[in-house]
């Protein structure tokens, strides 16, 4: 068994634009300490609590703020009973204010040099414990959202997070070989790519307030959630206004609505629409990654494997191909008879 190494705390560079540049470069990735403030991602954990308790993913007769899970309840994206509960979090004005935090902007400034541009897409997770199968395999971001291979997310947790809680990982280094070979995998982005990359993880545990940052190269995954609690954290990302973004990182999370369903109960229009003023210059998707992912999850299929699930709803969901929509339906079919 590989065993991970600790973070490399960056939080004493933290103000010094090009080492925080020279460490990334190097390591892939950046941890940390306190980048925003507890308060801030506290509030948006605590919107994300209520949310699901009201959905019915926490156990009854919880205590105010409590997080034990229903694990009769356990779904994950892309299951539509996810989404469901998932969207009204996703609406939320707070949620998407968190990824414009001043603090956060003010780290890509120094690192890059230039102006910022804050991807429109961004995630958030929900992860139930002790459902194994589910935790986030080893992948790269940018077969998701392409565009400039220099996007790097930040991911915060919404709570305290020790790394029994289901934390996330890297594999420091890993971001300098383009796109590593991949299979599909159930539990988050349907994909795990093969090498193991023994002797390069790093992970750690989380205080509120603290974030990971990382390329859209390295490879990364989740923890297992050991304990009883649901895990909550954001995915947000930042590239240099200067350089191409993909269309689908310009588009609201699928399931959740269209920017104008999102902003119906906003308060204020500030952010609304906030990237048209950067006027980026906004490149096709590129569908040849998931069509390897596809031809893999289809065969996966066939052969009555119901880790291709997660595969074929995204392509339900999301793929703009009627066709392979209709096969991905049949397999689902498959799969369930």
């Amino acid at each position: 068994m590989d065993i991970m190494q600790p973070f490399m705390d960056s939080t004493d560079i933290i103000n010094d634009g090009a080492a925080l540049a020279e460490r990334m470069d190097k390591d892939g990735y950046l941890f940390i300490r306190g980048l925003v403030p507890a308060e801030a991602a506290g509030n948006v954990g605590a919107q994300f609590l209520e949310i699901a308790g009201d959905g019915g993913w926490l156990a009854p007769d919880q205590p105010k703020g409590g997080r034990i899970a229903n694990l009769a309840a356990t779904c994950a994206d892309p299951e539509p009973e996810f989404l469901d509960v998932f969207s009204k979090f996703y609406r939320r004005e707070d949620t998407h204010a968190l990824k414009h935090h001043p603090a956060i902007i003010a780290l890509f400034e120094r690192m890059f040099g230039e102006d910022v541009l804050v991807h429109p897409l961004m995630v958030a997770r929900n992860i139930f414990p002790q459902r194994l199968a589910l935790t986030t395999r080893p992948h790269q971001d940018f077969v998701h959202i392409q565009g400039t291979p220099e996007t790097y997310t930040v991911w915060l947790p919404l709570h305290d997070c020790p790394k029994h809680m289901g934390g996330l990982s890297v594999a420091a280094g890993s971001h300098r070989q383009g796109v590593r070979d991949f299979t599909v995998a159930s539990g988050a982005g349907g994909l795990e790519t093969t090498e193991a990359l023994e002797g390069t993880w790093r992970h750690g545990d989380f205080a509120l307030g603290d974030a990971l940052i990382f390329h859209s190269m390295v490879v990364h995954q989740g923890l297992d959630n050991n304990t009883d609690d649901l895990r909550h954290s954001v995915d947000a990302r930042y590239q240099k206004a200067s350089e191409p973004i993909s269309a689908v990182s310009m588009e609201a999370y699928s399931g959740c609505g269209s920017w104008d369903d999102i902003y119906a109960g906003w308060q204020s229009d500030d952010l609304k629409y906030y990237w048209r003023a950067q006027n980026p210059e906004v490149q096709d998707f590129d569908y040849q990654y998931y069509d390897r992912r596809d031809e893999i999850a289809f065969a996966m299929a066939k052969k009555g494997d119901n880790s291709a699930r997660s595969a074929l709803l995204r392509i339900v969901q999301r793929d703009p191909r009627e066709d392979k929509r209709d096969k991905a339906t049949e397999m689902l079919a498959l799969l369930e008879a």
